[in-house]
């Protein structure tokens, strides 16, 4: 039982060890390339760009509709039916998608009146049609080996970069820009796909299940109402600030939020790493599972804070060493954004939980 438990331990400090490899790894990457690009761009570009990528994002819960999480927790809980959980989920993930890259098509038809804007984000939006292969990412995650997806994740990441390089240093225009993310959302597709077909078997043999498909739809209900709430909350703002002001003040946004969202790995890397852990957990010992669920809260959430306040007091300086004086007015708003992580590690653990304990309905 001790041997057991110190397998299990050295699994879960391996899996955190590989997860920070490859967030360092890949926020490493796209932060010095986003700098790059977002000062070859400028901030009207640039926020043109953040601007499409935030009106897609607003119906990416459409696509996804919160099966994340419910596939974890089931994979975590039944291996041996991991092939129609794999097979169930993709197939109605793809239909989703095609349904919201449609959607996405007439809703920006209809409310964009700059035709650049308009093919910028319908660009984009093929990304969405990538995220079904989402499921073997997730696989991964369910059997706490995270190793076999960072790797993917870095190879693509060092892709993406030279790609990206090469178009700022050839002045390559916004169009490429944009087809450049939806070069790295399908390499990265292709990617799992490897990962997976070499190491666990044949994408072939997923079978879509009827009984499951019914079970996770239920299950995933209330998850996509309370998802498309965090996905509005997210990125409606930028979404209102290209509409309501300009692009320009977009880029300024966006470049604060980058800062945020690199801060917002934190608690995402613990909870996708300890979730398994607490599943299996909470099977066994229902107390224990308690003490370490309270634990992982407050371990999380200070160090959050502590992480906000010390980017509320460096903003100046990691703003102008980065993106530059064409940036400044980014300076005060990620000074107030800074302390957004606090409530989003909250968000983010508890709504956790509740899926562990099967109460998503809450």
């Amino acid at each position: 039982m001790k041997e057991s438990r110190i397998i299990k331990n050295k699994q879960i400090a391996s899996n955190v060890a590989w997860s920070l490899i490859g967030k360092i790894t890949t926020l490493a990457s796209s932060l010095f390339v986003g700098v790059l690009v977002a000062r070859y761009l400028g901030p009207n570009q640039y926020g043109t760009m953040n601007y499409a990528i935030s009106f897609v994002n607003l119906f990416l819960i459409i696509a996804t509709f919160g099966f994340e999480n419910i596939e974890i927790r089931e994979e975590a809980k039944q291996e041996k039916e991991k092939l129609k959980i794999l097979g169930t989920v993709f197939t109605l993930r793809s239909i989703l998608s095609l349904f919201t890259f449609i959607l996405i098509g007439i809703v920006a038809f209809i409310n964009e009146t700059d035709f650049n804007t308009f093919g910028v984000i319908l660009l984009y939006a093929i990304t969405v049609m990538m995220t079904p292969f989402d499921v073997i990412r997730n696989y991964f995650t369910s059997i706490v080996r995270n190793e076999y997806i960072v790797k993917i994740s870095i190879f693509t990441t060092v892709i993406s970069a030279i790609v990206k390089l090469f178009l700022v240093f050839h002045h390559f225009g916004l169009i490429y820009f944009v087809g450049s993310l939806v070069f790295d959302a399908t390499t990265l597709a292709m990617g799992y796909c490897f990962v997976y077909t070499k190491n666990i078997g044949k994408i072939q043999d997923w079978k879509f299940d009827k009984c499951w498909a019914i079970y996770i739809l239920k299950q995933s209900f209330p998850l996509l109402l309370s998802g498309a709430a965090a996905t509005i909350f997210l990125q409606i703002d930028q979404v209102m600030i290209g509409n309501m002001i300009n692009k320009s003040s977009v880029g300024y946004f966006s470049v604060a939020s980058k800062f945020i969202e690199i801060l917002i790995y934190v608690p995402t890397i613990l909870i996708q790493t300890v979730c398994p852990v607490l599943v299996r957990k909470r099977s066994v010992d229902v107390q224990e599972y308690k003490v370490n669920s309270q634990t992982f809260m407050n371990i999380t959430v200070w160090l959050c804070a502590i992480c906000g306040i010390l980017t509320c007091l460096c903003s100046y300086w990691v703003i102008i060493i980065t993106f530059g004086e064409k940036y400044y007015s980014s300076i005060a708003v990620l000074q107030i954004l800074s302390f957004k992580i606090i409530g989003v590690a909250l968000n983010i653990i508890s709504g956790q939980l509740l899926i562990i304990e099967e109460k998503q309905k809450l």
